[in-house]
């Protein structure tokens, strides 16, 4: 479309993008919506293929990145940590699982003398936080780039609560054995929870010791330790690993010790048969699956970095996503693309816009 220029007072004058309340080179505000659903899902330079490929409208990769990056920034600036658990019943029974994963960070050395090799890659831990209440296959997701223990624990606290923890709710929370995933559960929460260490990550180790303390029964041998675990018969374990342990002074790894001294120190949370007899889960396989689809689709491309900053919004974006509170920040923000209030003829597109006061 063609679009007549004036001139007034040594300026140009657009009266009909003045009238209409858009701006040259401005865009609709369902453009910027679609913008953000492919940013938010594919590299940018892909991004930009599909929206020429589905709507027929070129823009620069560098004008997806920007646009996705300022929505991603909002929701980083709207997002408030501090929570501490609601007064409310609360749902009946929340299952929680966290884990960690890491993801390529740039950082750019300012001060280097050879602008050319001033950045470093490396690897940064992200911790992902899952809530569900037990029966209900939609999860509420929560995460944090690297961060304390506590942030850690908030992230989490923060999750349950968006999942309906309430002052009378018992989480039953599933993780491996890392101390910053068990710890917040007792930090965090208040009222009694239950902290279970992931049932298959334990199998490793007892796998690994089997090998070394059975000869040639070890797939009975270690049948029969899975057996007794899922019976809280954790001592019987620990007792039948103590003939085998090797020496103190064997320095690559000796399984059998290392089994024995994983479990001695987690005889707390090793409370399976409650679990089963509940018909709650034993394993954490749920968020590491979560992993790949919520953080490593878009954090972990082949070949891709990230800037600390940039990282931080884009994981805000995909947990906003994920937690299905997108069309949610649309509205609080006054964007919501869906009540077009006039419509603009470009070539053979039909562009729809609201005015912007």
């Amino acid at each position: 479309m063609r679009e007549r220029l004036f001139i007034r007072v040594g300026k140009q004058f657009r009266p009909f993008s003045t009238s209409a309340g858009i701006h040259c080179r401005g865009c609709s505000l369902p453009l910027p919506r679609v913008i953000v659903d492919f940013g938010a899902d594919l590299a940018f330079g892909r991004a930009s293929a599909k929206l020429r490929e589905h709507y027929g409208i070129s823009i620069a990769t560098s004008t997806i990145r920007k646009i996705t990056e300022h929505h991603a920034n909002q929701i980083v600036e709207r997002d408030n940590p501090v929570q501490s658990i609601p007064k409310r019943a609360g749902c009946a029974q929340p299952i929680g699982e966290m884990d960690g994963g890491m993801i390529p960070i740039m950082s750019v050395n300012q001060q280097a003398k050879d602008q050319r090799k001033n950045k470093t890659l490396h690897w940064k831990e992200v911790r992902l936080s899952l809530v569900h209440e037990q029966g209900n296959v939609t999860p509420k997701f929560g995460a944090v780039c690297q961060g304390s223990v506590d942030d850690a624990g908030q992230c989490r606290l923060n999750t349950a609560i968006l999942a309906g923890f309430g002052y009378q709710t018992h989480l039953h929370a599933v993780g491996d054995g890392a101390s910053w995933i068990a710890q917040p559960v007792q930090d965090k929460f208040d009222q009694p929870s239950s902290y279970l260490v992931d049932f298959y990550h334990v199998c490793d180790y007892l796998a690994a010791a089997s090998l070394h303390t059975s000869g040639g029964e070890s797939k009975d041998w270690l049948e029969a330790q899975k057996q007794a675990l899922k019976n809280n018969q954790q001592e019987r374990v620990i007792k039948a690993l103590e003939p085998y342990l090797e020496a103190e002074d064997i320095e690559e790894g000796p399984p059998v010790r290392a089994c024995h001294r994983y479990l001695s120190n987690r005889t707390g949370q090793l409370d399976y048969q409650t679990a089963l007899d509940k018909g709650l889960p034993i394993g954490s396989g749920e968020i590491e699956s979560a992993h790949r689809y919520v953080i490593q689709e878009r954090l972990k491309l082949p070949g891709s970095w990230w800037k600390p900053a940039h990282a931080n919004a884009m994981l805000a974006l995909r947990i906003v996503r994920a937690n299905q509170q997108w069309d949610d920040y649309y509205f609080h923000e006054g964007l919501n693309p869906w009540v077009p209030l006039g419509y603009v003829v470009v070539g053979n597109h039909i562009i729809q816009y609201q005015t912007l006061i």
